[in-house]
């Protein structure tokens, strides 16, 4: 479908941003203009006066910035061929990087003032609304180098993010598969193509799609073992010289997260393997299997009971489903649905995916390529969970404070689907579409609790295994995966090939980064319980995470949330969770097992 074919009342209204050409050319204008006097404050945030000018005037550039980037991106995202909009994309880019280069005096500058003359700055009122920034900084000077220390790290910088360039080019470039024959057809096998065939129901397909993927990677793996060893090893060395114990705290220390919460993480799932071992002997059960492999983990496991609604049966269904979030918020989830805020409908070169956007002063807006399945019809819900979570958080907290950080990013999303869960898990009379739902629940909770976790202690081991000098060869590598795949998924699965899997995830070159889809799971799980189950915590979820942005640490705003992510409850009540849609769906599916 052409972009010109598609009803108006499924496209996004980007007027709300910008008007016209003119109105985006103006602000374009306007922030080349007062780059120059931004770089003028270098050297004077040792004055008072001049400080505060200088953060008024860098917040006035980043949030006009912010604006013009959303605007021409998602104006791309359209169409990814029309060339116009391309072309905003890639000035505002560039633009970018003049900001960039303007305003990357004042860290530093801030950094070498000292205490004294930031405890001032955060204890002055007229600087409220920078104080956090500015905490942030004095908190991180602890492992700021020397300016020559600095501009050393700075120089190798490019040299030591070679291994993230060259799994990127192997991955999405260099490496080829073998494709795989369906119903005579021939599939082009990648990355993307991969998902799709190992939840197709032939099984022929998926242990072909299984068997040459991870073919094409063991041809390379020496290759990519020695790259992954270089990432581990440039990791450990910023981390030593930047004064960190290990590269762990280093890359909880930036998200301001006690490294305990990684810890817990691992330690709380590994005490509660037994029921994903139970889970997946069920899916053998259920999918009438003598063996099981890894390539049998994606197809679904209860047929034909995939639920098909139209978009506006879908949304009506969502703003139900999420009643108990208030009436206030209903509201702005019937706003974001009838006034403009979310593209619907796939198109013609159009972006593919889902995601929810937003730029302070404006509303969020969302991205969806909505196709009649379950699967979509909870997109909807995350979303829209992103989306209000930005709403929220914009409304109350200053243009400084609204941006809330990656760890808790996927926190509110996922609650919105825990709901939707729960609602329809108690309205469906359907006991097929039932089944198929907690099946759906205990996937979700495999491949996000379960599946990140285990790629976090592969890291956790591969950067601890560096530091005490031992090499990170292929069979290193291969042998801790293979290892930690059996101990999390059990007797039941079986596959050699699955060692090489670890190759192949693009997140394991930003170190210590998966951990947060597991933690973000857990934490929507205790947030929907609360909501569920206890009088007045919607309120203390709104106000003291939905409202809160980026106004303190991120782990301090879940504990605000009564969410601890360092104590074992969040976890407990995520597995009593697991659980319990377990023993439903093995009583659910008795006389079949």
């Amino acid at each position: 479908m052409k972009r010109k074919e598609v009803p108006q009342k499924y496209k996004w209204d980007l007027s709300d941003i910008y008007a016209d050409d003119a109105a985006f050319e103006k602000d374009f204008a306007a922030v080349l203009d007062m780059l120059p006097e931004l770089a003028a404050y270098s050297g004077t945030l040792g004055d008072r006066d001049k400080a505060l000018e200088c953060f008024r005037l860098d917040s006035k550039i980043s949030q006009k910035l912010g604006t013009l980037y959303l605007y021409s991106h998602m104006l791309s995202h359209e169409d990814l061929a029309e060339s116009k909009a391309v072309g905003y994309a890639n000035r505002t880019e560039a633009l970018m990087g003049k900001v960039m280069t303007a305003s990357a005096f004042m860290r530093s500058e801030l950094s070498a003032l000292g205490d004294a003359v930031l405890d001032g700055y955060i204890n002055d009122p007229e600087f409220k609304d920078y104080d956090f920034q500015l905490k942030e900084i004095k908190r991180i000077n602890a492992h700021i180098l020397s300016d020559k220390e600095e501009r050393l790290l700075a120089m190798a910088g490019e040299a030591l993010g070679t291994p993230d360039n060259v799994a990127s080019m192997l991955m999405n470039a260099d490496l080829k598969f073998k494709p795989v024959k369906r119903g005579g057809e021939k599939i082009e096998l990648n990355n993307e193509s991969y998902g799709e065939l190992l939840a197709d129901e032939d099984r022929k397909v998926r242990k072909a799609a299984f068997t040459n993927l991870y073919a094409g990677y063991a041809a390379h793996i020496n290759t990519l073992a020695a790259n992954y060893a270089g990432c581990v090893k440039s990791d450990n060395f910023i981390a030593r010289a930047r004064g960190y114990s290990d590269c762990l705290q280093m890359g909880m220390y930036g998200d301001n997260v006690p490294t305990s919460v990684y810890e817990n993480l691992i330690a709380a799932v590994d005490k509660n393997l037994a029921p994903l071992h139970e889970y997946i002997a069920l899916r053998k059960q259920m999918l009438g299997l003598k063996d099981l492999h890894m390539y049998d983990l994606y197809v679904p496991v209860v047929e034909n009971a995939q639920m098909k609604l139209p978009y506006e049966e879908a949304c009506e269904l969502v703003k139900t489903a999420l009643a108990p979030m208030g009436a206030d918020y209903v509201a702005l989830l019937n706003k974001a649905m009838t006034e403009g805020w979310i593209d619907v409908m796939p198109n013609d070169g159009k972006r593919g995916g889902a995601y929810s956007w937003g730029s302070y002063g404006v509303h969020p807006y969302v991205l969806l390529n909505y196709q009649q399945t379950t699967n979509d019809i909870f997109t909807v819900a995350h979303e829209l969970g992103h989306c209000l979570h930005s709403y929220y958080s914009q409304e109350t907290q200053p243009f400084e404070k609204a941006d809330y950080q990656i760890f808790v990013a996927e926190v509110a999303s996922i609650c919105n689907e825990t709901l939707l869960e729960n609602y329809l898990m108690n309205n469906v009379k359907d006991e097929r579409v039932r089944a198929y739902l907690l099946s759906y629940r205990l996937d979700r909770f495999r491949t996000t609790l379960f599946r990140q976790t285990m790629f976090a202690e592969f890291e956790y081991y591969a950067h601890k295994m560096d530091l005490e000098g031992k090499p990170l060869t292929v069979d290193a590598l291969n042998g801790l995966y293979l290892d930690l795949n059996k101990k999390y998924y059990g007797e039941s699965v079986s596959d050699d090939l699955i060692k090489y899997e670890w190759s192949r995830i693009p997140h394991f070159y930003n170190a210590f980064y998966v951990y947060k889809y597991a933690t973000g799971l857990t934490a929507a799980t205790s947030i929907a319980r609360n909501i569920l189950t206890r009088d007045g915590y919607v309120d203390i979820y709104k106000n003291k995470f939905l409202r809160a942005g980026g106004h303190k640490s991120p782990y301090d705003i879940l504990c605000d949330t009564e969410v601890d992510l360092a104590t074992e409850k969040p976890y407990n009540d995520a597995f009593a969770l697991f659980n319990d849609s377990l023993q439903e769906l093995k009583q659910l599916t008795k006389p079949n097992v």
